[in-house]
């Protein structure tokens, strides 16, 4: 049953001239109000004092109304954001949606997608669509006491945490909010969502939230932290003056058609019913599990790296009792990027150690990121293809560490496991034989640990689309890959470096491990015909 069912159950239960006083109360408590929320989760989403709130679960669940509905009731200057602009200006969109809450398009400019409505307390909602950070940049300093995101997880992180840094007002009273309407998301660009709201999405959570439930949020020393409500930050600005930062608090509150009568009564249910099973799951369900969807050309396979995770827990005990086989460092040089060590224990890997690009400025600075990691003597292999890794390569040479300098763009001279394809350079072989790794039928049986950073790191490479494509494997240039994730993949690097050339005792310890690796799927060769048996003769002679 629905919250609407129990309410209307309820309502016809009560003596009739009780059931025309609750019309009356109802009427005067929303005269003020152009849109009403549904009972239920759509109410509470809307009342929530969170200054920071996800709704959503299900497709259906009323989001996009929702924030609509705080835009026209609540706030004087909103700013809703959609990926792209048919979603805000056609059929089925924001702006329609919008018309049918108002009566008319009155007080809409088409041209600059803003929407006045005038009156004593006058609001301005704009309509906004893009895709990159750089075309967000033209939202930066832009105040408004709302932010609303429909589909949120469509959007990269980058791009919510920076537009939202001016969720801000100057009028008294007026009440500032972030809302982020969205399904569960379907790609693992969109995986950030579960990190934002952990306490209520992740069940294996220390500490689970109920929905509704207000926690507190800050950052701490550049790290996002819950904290308790009274919590007080001391931060010096550039200027030198002390300032105290409050933490900001979110919730989250799941929806589903069941809450929204008017899409239930339409049939949307069954539409949704006949989409593959784990859109159904993500959308219909309102399922928090990981349903994604491979992209096209998809290097490594979604499933195949929550497999490798899923052994990570069974196999932590490699971290103590077997030696370090070799080291992944991804070199920054003081700039946004961060640096990046991974430790590789035969075929589990150690969790990421990640330092800010500007703590390691100097060779000395990227040596010791190395060597708090590194024990054992393992094979150190460095990212030199961007010349950032040159000084501490030979800083750690000198001091007779085993050092392996890796050259993304140098000519490769290997083969696929099949034998059918070559590589386009070393930075495509370094990626592919990662991906072969993570194989379950046919890999090295390899542990990731835990982190749906490094799901969506190691899922947003793709294969580069050329004339040949069925002799050469090619990989995107990271660009590409950082313009979707909103970020550079080091993570997903130092688990590639880590995992590179390995000297013969390493790659004995692989082999090893799973004794299906070892099974070819290219056919034995046949050799006929005279000029194959000339051949064997010349070379036994």
């Amino acid at each position: 049953m629905t919250a609407l069912d129990d309410l209307l159950k309820r309502y016809k239960a009560l003596p009739p001239e009780d059931q025309e006083q609750l019309k009356k109360d109802a009427l005067a408590a929303t005269a003020r109000m152009r849109w009403v929320p549904n009972p239920g989760p759509q109410t509470d989403a809307y009342f929530s004092k969170a200054d920071l709130l996800y709704y959503g679960g299900s497709a259906g669940g009323g989001k996009s109304q929702l924030l609509l509905g705080l835009a026209v009731n609540e706030h004087r200057v909103s700013r809703l954001f959609r990926r792209q602009f048919k979603d805000i200006d056609g059929e089925g969109g924001l702006v329609p949606s919008l018309a049918t809450i108002l009566g008319s398009t009155a007080g809409y400019r088409g041209d600059k997608h803003v929407w006045t409505i005038p009156g004593k307390e006058r609001r301005t909602i704009e309509f906004a669509a893009f895709e990159t950070p750089k075309e967000a940049e033209a939202y930066q300093g832009r105040a408004a006491d709302l932010f609303g995101f429909d589909e949120a997880v469509q959007f990269q992180e980058e791009i919510v945490r920076f537009i939202t840094g001016w969720n801000r007002t100057t009028i008294p009273d007026q009440r500032c909010r972030v809302v982020l309407a969205s399904n569960p998301p379907l790609t693992p660009e969109g995986l950030w969502i579960f990190e934002w709201f952990a306490p209520w999405l992740d069940p294996k959570h220390p500490r689970p939230a109920k929905p509704g439930e207000l926690r507190w949020f800050t950052q701490i020393n550049g790290v996002e932290t819950e904290v308790q409500a009274d919590y007080q930050n001391e931060v010096v600005d550039a200027q030198g003056n002390v300032m105290l930062v409050r933490p900001k608090s979110r919730t989250f509150i799941p929806a589903s058609l069941s809450d929204n009568p008017d899409l239930l009564e339409s049939g949307y249910a069954s539409t949704l019913a006949n989409l593959p099973k784990h859109m159904q799951d993500a959308l219909l369900g309102g399922q928090f599990k990981t349903h994604l969807e491979d992209a096209d050309r998809q290097v490594i396979p979604a499933d195949w790296v929550l497999k490798a995770q899923e052994r990570w827990a069974l196999r932590k005990r490699d971290l103590i009792e077997k030696p370090m086989t070799a080291v992944g460092a991804d070199v920054a040089d003081g700039g946004r990027d961060r640096m990046v060590v991974t430790p590789l224990h035969g075929t589990t890997f150690g969790e990421p150690h990640i330092v800010p690009g500007a703590e390691v400025k100097s060779t000395p600075d990227k040596a010791a990121a190395i060597l708090k990691v590194a024990k054992d003597d393992p094979q150190i292999n460095i990212d030199c293809g961007g010349g950032y890794g040159g000084g501490v390569s030979d800083m750690l040479e000198s001091n007779r560490f085993n050092v392996v300098r890796c050259k993304g763009g140098m000519r490769s001279i290997a083969t696929d496991r099949d034998r059918t394809r070559g590589f386009a350079n070393k930075r495509a072989e370094w990626i592919w034989r990662f991906r072969e790794a993570l194989d379950p039928d046919r890999g090295d049986d390899i542990a990731l640990p835990p982190g749906r950073e490094i799901v969506a790191e190691l899922c947003a490479f793709r294969e580069k689309a050329h004339a040949d494509m069925r002799q050469v494997i090619a990989i995107e240039d990271n660009d590409e890959i950082s313009k979707r994730l909103g970020r550079s993949p080091d993570i997903a690097w130092s688990l590639f470096f880590a995992w590179a050339e390995p000297q013969p005792g390493i790659r004995e310890l692989r082999a090893s491990s799973n004794p299906h690796r070892r099974r070819r799927a290219h056919s034995p060769p046949v050799h006929s015909g005279y000029a194959t048996a000339k051949a064997k003769f010349t070379r036994r002679r």
